[in-house]
C-alpha cells in the first residue's frame, strides 16, 4: 500500500506519518485540523493547581455525601454526621476540608454551628457530576 504524499511536504524516506507530522510542526499523525491548537488559551498555573485541588475535594464519598446531605436543606453538625452515618468528629473533619474548598458555609447559632451549601455553583457541579456518569 502506498502512502499518499502532501504537496509541499517532504516526506520522510521511510514514510512514517509520525515523523511527518513533526516535519509539519504537529505532534501527532491525525487527520484534524490543528489550527486551534497554536490558540487555544490554557489558564495560568496557578489557576489549574486551584482547580485541581477543587477537584481532589470531591474525590472523597463521605465529602460528597456531606454535600447531598446539604443539598435541601441546612444541617448541624450532629445531623450532618447522623444523615451520612459517620461520627461527629469524622463529619466535622471533612467539614473542615470542604469550608476550606469554599464549598459550604457556615452560621453560628448559639453553641450550634449550622451548614449549608456555600452557593448554587456546588448544586450545579454535584449535578452536572451524577449526569455525566449516569450517561
Amino acid at each position: 500500500m502506498e502512502d499518499a504524499k502532501k504537496p509541499g511536504i517532504q516526506q520522510p524516506a521511510d514514510g512514517n506519518p509520525a515523523a511527518n507530522a513533526a516535519a509539519e510542526g504537529h505532534a501527532c499523525s491525525c487527520h484534524l485540523p490543528h489550527a486551534e491548537i497554536d490558540t487555544l488559551e490554557i489558564p495560568d498555573e496557578e489557576i489549574l493547581y486551584d482547580l485541581a485541588d477543587l477537584f481532589k475535594v470531591f474525590s472523597d464519598t463521605t465529602r460528597i455525601k456531606i454535600l447531598y446531605s446539604l443539598m435541601n436543606t441546612e444541617r448541624c453538625v450532629a445531623d450532618i454526621a447522623a444523615a451520612i452515618g459517620a461520627s461527629q468528629s469524622a463529619a466535622s473533619h471533612q467539614l473542615r476540608i470542604l469550608k476550606q474548598a469554599r464549598l459550604v458555609k457556615f452560621q453560628r447559632d448559639g453553641k450550634n454551628v449550622i451548614y449549608s451549601l456555600a452557593d448554587a455553583h456546588v448544586y450545579t457541579m454535584l449535578e452536572q457530576g451524577m449526569s455525566h456518569i449516569c450517561e
